[in-house]
């Protein structure tokens, strides 16, 4: 039987999920994700289902731990959770898609208590080695709601039998079991070395539905670290006076 729960996402550019909760109820969610909650709502720490199912999800980039929120007070109680870094927040309800999902590794936020967080790996080498993720994505089982979260801008598109679509291998969010996933190399050796969108790409072959974001949080990192290097390089080298200093406002942002 379906695990549903109610929920409501507020923000938009860095979003919470706000689930309310009847008495009973129960909502698991990675630890230090919890917002806020309301009275009568007890937080349960643990491995959720033993050593082995602590370290499955140490596998998918989660922590060892997981937090389940269960309300025991009357009426509705509510408890949030935020997102980690600017994105979106992706409901999936998997009592519609199957009972499964999978998903990028450090996707999952929070998810009814029914939901498991399993290890899937990648079927092909291929898309092991230079998928941009590793072998491991995160495998969401059961029945109810689970909540994913992405970087930038989410797009959602159903990929009719046949449908291939080809993407930066960091943009790929989520996808459904029955879509074939694979990894192929560029192709040119000026594309290639000079592209800028690296060696290889993604390849998503329908049927089935898939999530792509915009902005993956490792090039976010990427474009912070290089910005820092770039300002820690200047001062290094005595970039001084008002150019100097106007150069450290622009990319602190004051």
């Amino acid at each position: 039987m379906a695990d549903i729960i109610d929920y409501k996402i507020i923000g938009d550019d860095m979003q919470t999920v706000e689930v309310e909760l009847d008495h009973g109820e129960g909502v698991r969610a990675e630890t230090g994700a919890m917002l806020y909650m309301e009275d009568g709502i007890e937080m349960q720490t643990s491995t959720g289902g033993g050593l082995f199912s602590g370290f499955k999800r140490m596998i998918t980039g989660e922590s060892f731990f997981i937090t389940t929120f269960l309300y025991h007070g009357d009426g509705k109680g509510h408890v949030a959770f935020a997102a980690p870094y600017p994105g979106k927040i992706i409901p999936l309800d998997l009592s519609h898609m199957g009972r499964e999902f999978l998903c990028q590794k450090d996707a999952f936020l929070c998810a009814a208590s029914g939901i498991d967080i399993e290890v899937a790996f990648t079927k092909r080498l291929g898309a092991g080695l230079f998928g941009g993720e590793g072998f491991i994505l995160q495998r969401l089982v059961g029945d109810g709601m689970a909540f994913v979260h992405a970087g930038g801008t989410i797009m959602e598109r159903d990929l009719a039998p046949g449908e291939r679509l080809r993407l930066d291998t960091g943009c790929l969010v989520a996808f459904a079991p029955s879509v074939q996933y694979d990894i192929q190399f560029v192709g040119g050796f000026k594309n290639a070395l000079f592209g800028g969108e690296g060696l290889f790409l993604a390849t998503l072959q329908g049927p089935g539905k898939v999530y792509l974001q915009s902005l993956p949080f490792s090039r976010l990192a990427d474009r912070i670290y290089a910005a820092a290097r770039f300002q820690s390089k200047g001062e290094q080298k005595g970039i001084g006076g008002i150019g100097g200093n106007l150069l450290g406002n622009i990319l602190s942002g004051d």
